[in-house]
């Protein structure tokens, strides 16, 4: 193994710290110390490889590492190259929550390998090979997430009722987003789906009576629809009475 003139994991550190400053974006660093057991075997468990990255932990567990964040959610992890190369593997990391069968047909962004003397160099390899792989596959696998969910129009926002009885759908701008939060609709920073959840049926109908004058005064039209567009959508004026949600969820698939 090379020798270095300074410890390892500050090695890792500082190496990521000016990977995530020259990366397009906005990146931030977080060094997984090995004491961040818990941390580094989530990490290992979405590295998103199938290649070189891949059989490097299969023989080496992680013992540390750095994850490079963007403002948007993705990420990647910088880890050792345990051979006689003084290098580091960059990986994908596979985002959290999202049903197996988002990854279906998706491609591995499979990482590379950098040299550990040009994180500059480094930041101009990881930028015109594994993130352009890495946007593609993460742009799939969110909109295989959406499942039966149509994307809403700037004009027209769809609600569509989940096996679950919550109710989802992905506004088109701000303006519908700030009012399905402020009634009761909970984000997914990953898949971008807002959530109203059924637990409280009539708070659920109440939240669904009170948005439709709001989206309407804003000259966006609402439309309700059952899961993976089995009917066609059918307008939900204000007064509407809520339909009853499905009875029985359908089985998961869990395989990646």
């Amino acid at each position: 193994m090379p020798e270095h003139h300074f410890d390892t994991s500050e090695r890792l550190a500082s190496y990521a710290d000016v990977l995530a400053g020259e990366l397009p974006g906005t990146w931030s660093s977080t060094y997984l110390p090995a004491e961040a057991k818990d941390d580094l075997a989530e990490l290992t468990d979405r590295v998103w490889d199938l290649d070189l990255v891949a059989a490097a932990l299969a023989e080496h567990p992680l013992r540390q590492a750095a994850v490079l964040s963007r403002a948007d959610g993705a990420q990647l992890v910088l880890l050792d190259r345990h051979d006689e190369r003084a290098s580091f593997l960059v990986a994908a990391i596979a985002p959290p929550a999202l049903p197996n069968q988002a990854y279906r047909a998706v491609p591995e962004p499979n990482g590379v390998a950098l040299s550990d003397d040009d994180p500059f160099l480094s930041a101009e390899q990881v930028a015109g090979d594994l993130l352009p792989r890495y946007d593609t596959a993460l742009a799939q696998v969110r909109h295989n997430a959406l499942g039966g969910i149509q994307p809403s129009q700037p004009d027209r926002i769809v609600l569509t009722w989940q096996p679950d009885g919550s109710i989802a759908t992905v506004p088109a701008d701000d303006r519908a987003s700030a009012v399905l939060t402020s009634h009761g609709f909970v984000q997914d920073s990953q898949s971008g789906i807002y959530r109203l959840h059924g637990e409280d049926t009539q708070a659920q109908a109440r939240a669904l009576r009170e948005i439709g004058p709001r989206l309407d005064a804003l000259g966006i039209g609402t439309a309700l629809q059952h899961p993976a567009g089995r009917t066609a959508p059918v307008a939900a004026p204000a007064s509407a009475s809520v339909p009853t949600a499905p009875a029985s969820p359908r089985s998961a698939i869990r395989s990646r």
